[in-house]
Formats: C-alpha cells, sequence, structure tokens
C-alpha cells in the first residue's frame, strides 16, 4: 500500500472546516481514502450499510475485478489455475504466496495427508444430533468442537499453532463432512485412505461401503477437485469477513473458521447452490421443461415473487469468470454419466439457454454463475442438495485460514469494531411501575 498523489478534500456546507484525507494505492484496483482519523478531527463516522464501499482491510491474497470478470489467487487467473493445478497447490498459494515446486507439492500433500483422521471420540459427539439435522448444522458443531480435541494449536497469536492448525483443518474438513453424510444415511463411517487424493479421499469417504471395494471415478474426482479450487477463496466476502472479525479478538483459528461456516450456511451466500437445485425441483414439480417458458415469464414480472436463482453475482457484473469453468466440467461429467437426457438437466439446460438468449436476462447480465452449474455437478456425482453448502465450506475452509493468518500478521489490525448510526431513543428515565 501506498501513499497516492493526490489526496480527498472532505468540505462541509455549513463551514465548518475541510479535512484532508490521505488517498492510497494498492497494486491492481480502486485506489482508498483512509479515513481512519476522520472521527478524531470532525466527530462523524461514515454510514455505509453493507461495507459495500469501505476497505476493512488491505490483503494480498485475492482480487476480483466485477467489471471485467476476472478472479486473480496471489496474482494468478482462476481460469489457469483450474487447468494445470490441483486443489492442494492451490491451498499452498493461498496459504504461502507461491505454487509449490515438485518437492514442496510433495511435502505439503504428504503433511494434509498424515491429518486426515480425527479423534475417534467425534464419533460420539456426532451422535449427539439427531439423523435428520441439516449436515451445516452438524459441521457448525464439529468445527468449532475440534479446538476442544486439539489443545496444542488453539493460540491464535502463536506461528507454529496458526500453521498446525491450517494443516489440521485443510485435511480434517473432508473427513468431517463426510462423517456428517454417513451419519445421516445410517451407515458405517469411512476412514481416510492415505495413497488417494484430496478430492478422491473424500469420495471414498462419502460413497464406499465396507461390503465391496470402491474405485474413484477419475472424471468425478477431476469435476469435485475442480469445484474445490473455484471456491477456495473469493476476497472479503461474507463469511471472510466474519472469519477475520471473529479471529480479531483473539479467538482460537478452529472458532472462527466455525464462525465462517454459519455465516456461509444463509440462502445468500453458500446456500445459493442448494437454493437453485431446489428451485430446478420445483420448476420440475410443476411441469418440467414444458413450463420453464412460464417460469421464466414470471420471473420477468417483478410483482410475482418468483425469484431465479443460480444467476447473475453481487460482484460480477459481467460474467463470473468461474461460470465457464464450471460448465465445461457439468458438461463432462453428464456425459460421463450418461445423465444428458435427465428430465432436470435437461430443465436445467433450457433454463440455460433462455438466460443467454433473452433480451431481457441478458441486457441485465443474468448469466448462470458458478452456483448454477457446481449444483448440476453435485447432484450428478450423488452429493445430496443439503451437503452442497457443507462443500463450499470444504473447500473455502482454506481462504479462510489465509486470510486470518494474513489479518493476525498485519501490524495494523485491531479486534473489530464497526460503528453506527444511533435512531433510538434519547435519553429518559426510568418511572417507578406504578406510574408507567
Amino acid at each position: 500500500m501506498k501513499l497516492a498523489d493526490n489526496k480527498a478534500t472532505l468540505s462541509f456546507s455549513n463551514g465548518s472546516p475541510s479535512v484532508d484525507l490521505p488517498v492510497y494505492q494498492g497494486s491492481i484496483g480502486p485506489d482508498v481514502i483512509d479515513i481512519r482519523k476522520l472521527y478524531a478531527q470532525t466527530g462523524m463516522f461514515t454510514y455505509d450499510p453493507g461495507f459495500l464501499s469501505t476497505a476493512a482491510t488491505q490483503s494480498a491474497i485475492t482480487y476480483i475485478d466485477g467489471d471485467k470478470g476476472e478472479l486473480l489467487y496471489r496474482g494468478y487467473p482462476i481460469e489457469q489455475l483450474a487447468v494445470n493445478c490441483d486443489f492442494l497447490e492451490t491451498c499452498h498459494l493461498l496459504l504461502y504466496g507461491n505454487l509449490p515446486n515438485e518437492a514442496q507439492k510433495k511435502d505439503f500433500t504428504s503433511r494434509v495427508t498424515n491429518h486426515t483422521m480425527v479423534n475417534e471420540q467425534m464419533q460420539f459427539f456426532l451422535r449427539g444430533f439427531r439423523r435428520d439435522a441439516h449436515p451445516m448444522a452438524v459441521l457448525t458443531g464439529l468445527v468449532g468442537g475440534l479446538s476442544a480435541f486439539y489443545h496444542d494449536s488453539t493460540d491464535i497469536n502463536n506461528p507454529e499453532h496458526r500453521e498446525i492448525a491450517a494443516i489440521r483443518l485443510i485435511a480434517k474438513m473432508p473427513t468431517l463432512v463426510s462423517m456428517a453424510y454417513k451419519y445421516s444415511m445410517g451407515q458405517p463411517y469411512i476412514y481416510p485412505r492415505n495413497d488417494l487424493s484430496y478430492a478422491g479421499n473424500f469420495m471414498r469417504m462419502m460413497f464406499a461401503t465396507p461390503c465391496e471395494e470402491y474405485k474413484v471415478n477419475p472424471v468425478l474426482e477431476r469435476a469435485l477437485d475442480r469445484i474445490f479450487i473455484l471456491h477456495a477463496d473469493h476476497e472479503q466476502n461474507a463469511s471472510t469477513s466474519t472469519v477475520r472479525l471473529c479471529g480479531s479478538s483473539g479467538t482460537n483459528p478452529f472458532a472462527a473458521i466455525a464462525a465462517g461456516v454459519a455465516c456461509l450456511w444463509g440462502p445468500a451466500h453458500g446456500g445459493a447452490n442448494e437454493a437453485c437445485l431446489n428451485m430446478l425441483e420445483d420448476i420440475q414439480r410443476n411441469g418440467g421443461v414444458a413450463k420453464v417458458g412460464e417460469f421464466m415469464e414470471k420471473v420477468k414480472d417483478k410483482n410475482s415473487g418468483v425469484k431465479l436463482m443460480g444467476f447473475g453475482h453481487r460482484v460480477y457484473k459481467n460474467y463470473d469468470p468461474r461460470a465457464k469453468l464450471m460448465q465445461e466440467t457439468c458438461n463432462e461429467v453428464l456425459q460421463e454419466l450418461g445423465l444428458e437426457n435427465d428430465p432436470l438437466f435437461k430443465l436445467a439446460k433450457q433454463l440455460e439457454k433462455i438466460a443467454l438468449e433473452d433480451d431481457y436476462f441478458v441486457s441485465r447480465k443474468l448469466y448462470p454463475n458458478v452456483d448454477f452449474y457446481s449444483g448440476i455437478v453435485q447432484r450428478a456425482i450423488g452429493i445430496p442438495v443439503s451437503l452442497f453448502t457443507a462443500i463450499f465450506a470444504l473447500a473455502r475452509t482454506v481462504g479462510w485460514i489465509a486470510q486470518l493468518n494474513e489479518m493476525i500478521g498485519d501490524p495494523e489490525y485491531k479486534i473489530g469494531r464497526p460503528r453506527q448510526l444511533f435512531t433510538g431513543a434519547e435519553r429518559r428515565d426510568v418511572l417507578p411501575i406504578s406510574k408507567r
């Protein structure tokens, strides 16, 4: 972060003296006006609901240009990473700032692989949940509960603790998600295998049973790995900001990540692909492909209350660069599994066609986003809709950890303390109960 040549001057129409505010430049992206001394100089705060115009931190991890449809992890375009790297290489990049060479990759993969098992007592913890509990409710509890099992890595201010907590969380999330799934199904837990890839191991823990040997399908393995890469980080979104805010109090890494999991659960955030599949299933129940046109007309009618899920994006005003990559994977998976004619997937393709051709959607840039395609891929693989957000949390864990570690290492970091515009009652006195 460097000081820009210019500065911002804030002037007031009531005759109060104007205030000069420093302007800083990042390496790319918009400049920022430094308002840290604004309250001391003017007695005023800024007002920015949702923090849409406020930079709460400086970061060197992920950069998004919503107008260009660009997503960079540590400077590398997501399109190149998704094609040329696997998920653990991407994890190394996000955590340490560089893509690993062969020796570094081998070492990092080995460290993650050797931490995939969880304490056996976690099984007893799981039994306290109802069988039909939502997987995100279970996962929030399990991740938070890790701090009760791993006392040797709970000091967020100790770099060694943060390092081992990072490796443990990345390694154990697939195990925890698959355990939550197996518990809901009433099936025995499958232990991890060290000879499989990160995605392959997760698939085996999800879908294998003790009755027979499970063979990982390489097309599906690659698809899942790509889902993990595309969801690994996404700048200062709601769940990442939650992890940073939670971590700013000095709480342990497991608790901070559990807070991120809880935030991600919301349908406007990580629950979007689950909401998208539920929408498709609703259309299917109400007439299927024949009713798609009718449904899209309702979407155009603001008074109908019908929402189109899985299209458009809060940040990307052009197209979501992850969506094209996920679209390719979606077509590969459907072809591999012979599901091109599955009624729900035909319905999704028809929805996609209308959105890409109809002027109403094109002019508003309501393109299919990554949630639309990843939901279809996960359903095709056999992952239940209720587990979609847990898969998202699994993938995003590395981004949360990288952002948390960056914040702790930032000399400017303080405990988060947003301000408010108070609109409640002014000071008043309490009357005796007989006079109220």
